[in-house]
């Protein structure tokens, strides 16, 4: 099983705004396609219950919902505490909260793991000190799994900064929890990561080549989020036809013009 990219959405029915499915539902309809079910203070049936209703609003986009805990309550993929269970459970998909480089050494099969706070979080206020942007890239510097940013992302700026420092997602909660309209937060949010993790096209003279994001590994998962294409009529496509450069021509006073700036697009 792929472990997490993107906005995964992280359930807190206390703060939420509306009924948990409805929020869940409108952050779907905005682009997520990753949801962990938190509500661990609720019986085992109510919580089933409530997986079974965000697995079948995840099905409709091919998404994925994770359970908070070793029990998968019916599904296949958990996400455990840095307390533990120790070794994890043998899932299809086992993830893990850690705070620090002791807690990332700890982990042996898990397929990914969550970081947390890079930003102060009202979730959790006085939990950190927050990592920041820098302190995130020095853990998914050391780290062999993929890292989820958890803490104060809150704008599609903090999810750039995510994503530049080596992230491949982001975890949120009460910025989607809390948003009167969750399907237009995610969708910003959402938007932000594609372009993101985008390559950029650059306009060169040799044709356009392709830019990898600074700070990315090789491979991020983007399933589930639209490929960009150049727009009609953007410089690229009216220029280049089919990507090759046109011959420079001359400037009106018969001096050769200076070789065409580069061009980046997002």
């Amino acid at each position: 099983m792929t472990p997490p990219s993107g906005v995964v959405l992280l359930t807190d029915r206390l703060v939420a705004r509306g009924r948990l499915d409805q929020v869940v539902a409108g952050a779907v309809a905005g682009g997520v396609r990753w949801v962990v079910l938190r509500e661990k203070d609720l019986p085992r049936a109510e919580r089933a219950t409530i997986a079974a209703d965000l697995r079948a609003i995840l099905a409709d986009v091919g998404g994925t919902l994770i359970v908070a805990g070793p029990d998968p309550l019916g599904g296949d993929a958990v996400h455990l505490p840095a307390a533990g269970p120790y070794p994890p459970p043998a899932h299809g998909l086992v993830g893990r909260s850690c705070h620090h480089q002791p807690e990332l050494d700890r982990l042996t099969t898990e397929h990914y793991a969550t970081i947390s706070p890079v930003w102060p979080t009202k979730t959790k206020p006085g939990y950190g000190p927050p990592l920041g942007p820098d302190g995130l890239r020095k853990l998914v510097e050391a780290t062999p799994v993929p890292l989820l940013a958890l803490g104060g992302v809150e704008t599609p700026e903090q999810v750039t900064a995510c994503v530049q420092a080596g992230a491949t997602g982001v975890a949120v909660l009460g910025a989607l929890m809390r948003a009167e309209d969750p399907t237009e937060t995610a969708a910003a949010l959402t938007s932000a990561y594609a372009e993101a993790v985008t390559p950029k096209l650059t306009q060169t003279r040799r044709g356009v080549t392709q830019v990898p994001t600074s700070g990315l590994r090789p491979t991020v998962p983007t399933s589930g989020l639209r490929p960009t294409v150049p727009a009609q009529g953007s410089s690229l496509t009216a220029r280049s036809g089919h990507g090759r450069p046109q011959p420079q021509t001359a400037a009106r006073n018969g001096q050769p013009q200076p070789p065409t700036a580069t061009r980046d697009r997002k």
